[in-house]
């Protein structure tokens, strides 16, 4: 099979191919990264994004960012609210905000909602963590103050919610990520806050048909991230050989959580390392062990089948990086096109046992070729900017 008949150029009508060739029309379509602060690959994306907004009905866009600052910006398309300084500033973790491609995504989608009546939506679906957490402050209080009444009350007040949860400096401490025993992730207040935070999320059910539907979404925000801070806080404190596996573990299955949310408003495009989306186990060397946990696409991909599917990015030619001829990025670079689609299962059947690339930028993960009938496509470009 010559490699051109795996392939397309990335532009509307590849796109639309790409979309009819899958079994069933996804709700989540997730565009992976090979590497974070890639401008050309943002470029691409926002691209891509317009096009399914404007030509197959998605309204819905999902980064890998703190779902909970994620609301600030969703605030701002849909209302207006805020500026757009202020918004790319406080709605995104991880820096993602000082992107200029998140930036001009965020702008757009204003410019849109602006324009029309039925509104794209922005969600940021990672945890509010990095290898630390923050304080479960915002979405515990969050919850408590939509449930509003006397049954709330009735299970803590906010007073004593207040005193449990204390400074919030004590819960997002960097240092805990390297020393557990700062952690107070299973002390005494820690282990009385996840009851309380699983009393609430079961009254939620019960009160759910009172909320607007805009309120009853926020508080399940609020509620699965409550919890799921407070069970990432008790693992932090862990000084187990298990620490760290169960703890990316943890993460994954956040994100999983708010992605079979999202999953409910889709179609939508999800953007996000290729790590998180694939569909196969992740490995990650530490230390002297071997981690490894099943990612939030592997997770998701469970829940939704056929109406998950992924997108795999790729480079060429990275500053003065050039791929080995016999590895996956070089043999796409042969490819005629800058920006290429290409249909990796049939990838896989055309091209036997080539070579991994090996990368020297801790941050870039080529291609895996024993992983490729996993993926459903692979975004292809066949040069970029130095790697930053």
């Amino acid at each position: 099979m010559d490699i051109k008949d795996t392939a397309r150029p990335l532009d509307g009508a590849g796109i639309s191919a790409f979309l009819r060739s899958l079994p069933a029309k996804p709700l989540l379509l997730g565009l992976g990264e090979a590497r974070h602060f890639v401008g050309e690959l943002g470029e691409v994306r926002n691209e891509i994004f317009r096009y399914l907004v404007e030509h197959e009905g998605y309204r819905s866009f999902a980064i890998e960012s703190d779902c909970l600052m994620g609301l600030v910006v969703h605030d701002y398309i849909t209302t207006g609210t805020g500026t757009l300084d202020d918004v790319m500033e406080r709605g995104f973790s991880h820096t993602f905000g000082t992107s200029p491609a998140n930036r001009e995504l965020v702008r757009w989608m204003r410019a849109y909602n602006e324009e029309h009546d039925e509104k794209l939506r922005f969600f940021g679906f990672d945890g509010p963590l990095e290898y630390w957490a923050a304080s479960p402050r915002q979405a515990l209080t969050g919850l408590y103050a939509l449930l509003d009444g006397p049954l709330p009350g009735a299970v803590v007040t906010r007073e004593t919610l207040d005193t449990l949860l204390g400074p919030d400096d004590r819960w997002s401490n960097e240092a805990t990520a390297m020393d557990p025993s700062l952690s107070i992730g299973q002390s005494a207040e820690a282990q009385r806050l996840r009851l309380i935070a699983d009393d609430l999320v079961a009254l939620l059910d019960t009160q759910t048909p009172q909320l607007s539907a805009e309120d009853g979404e926020r508080a399940a925000l609020y509620a699965r991230t409550a919890t799921g801070l407070l069970r990432y806080h008790y693992w932090l404190a862990d000084a187990s050989p298990a620490r760290w596996t169960r703890l990316s573990a943890l993460r994954a299955a956040m994100m999983a959580a708010n992605l079979r949310a999202i999953a409910e408003q889709g179609p939508a495009l999800v953007f996000s390392s290729n790590l998180h989306l694939q569909r196969n186990q992740s490995l990650m060397p530490f230390g002297d062990q071997t981690l490894e946990w099943w990612s939030a696409g592997a997770i998701t991909a469970t829940h939704l089948g056929d109406r998950y599917a992924f997108l795999a990015s790729a480079f060429g030619t990275t500053g003065d990086n050039t791929p080995s001829p016999d590895t996956v990025e070089g043999i796409l670079s042969t490819l005629p096109w800058d920006h290429s689609l290409i249909d990796a299962r049939r990838l896989a059947e055309a091209i036997t046992k080539p070579t991994p690339r090996v990368s020297h930028d801790f941050a870039y993960f080529p291609l895996d070729p024993a992983q490729l009938d996993t993926i459903d496509g692979i975004v292809f470009l066949r040069q970029t900017a130095r790697l930053d």
